[in-house]
């Protein structure tokens, strides 16, 4: 794939499907229909009824962070999601999903302990890692799977 080929990316405000070319992805594209920038950097909140759209629409890799307002863990792991978010961005999509508000979705992918960090690239699971990871730990494991993707 050449970086001017057409990436599709899901909008994380209304979730329509834009066509970015690759080598506009830094550029601070915006959704054709709402507006609102595309790769903000910050993770989006998916809920039962989008979840399904950022995974299998997305060009982009979709690092999944599964987890509930319960969770010690979760809690102390979400401002490193959120800042390796940022330093990664426009590479890849970082989607939250709230397991107790999104049942729906945390089941059909039969998470059993949070939080799991899930890899998604074109609709297809890649790799799946449960516990909390310190950032640079987070960091490592991310570089090494995304690597892996053609």
């Amino acid at each position: 794939m050449t970086d001017t080929a057409p990436l599709q990316v899901v909008c994380p405000v209304c979730s329509a499907i834009n066509r970015v070319p690759g080598h506009r992805l830094a550029d601070g594209p915006v959704c054709g229909k709402c507006r609102n920038p595309l790769l903000n950097g910050q993770p989006v909140s998916a809920t039962d009824q989008n979840f399904m759209r950022f995974i299998q629409k997305s060009d982009l890799p979709v690092i999944v962070d599964f987890w509930a307002p319960w969770c010690g863990p979760c809690q102390q792991f979400a401002p490193v999601f959120a800042q390796v978010a940022r330093e990664v961005s426009p590479r890849a999509v970082f989607v939250k999903l709230d397991t107790e508000a999104n049942q729906q979705a945390a089941a059909s992918y039969q998470i059993r302990s949070i939080p799991t960090l899930m890899l998604f690239h074109r609709g297809r699971e890649v790799t799946r890692l449960s516990g909390a990871l310190p950032k640079q730990q987070f960091q490592q494991w991310l570089s090494q799977q995304l690597a892996t993707l053609s």
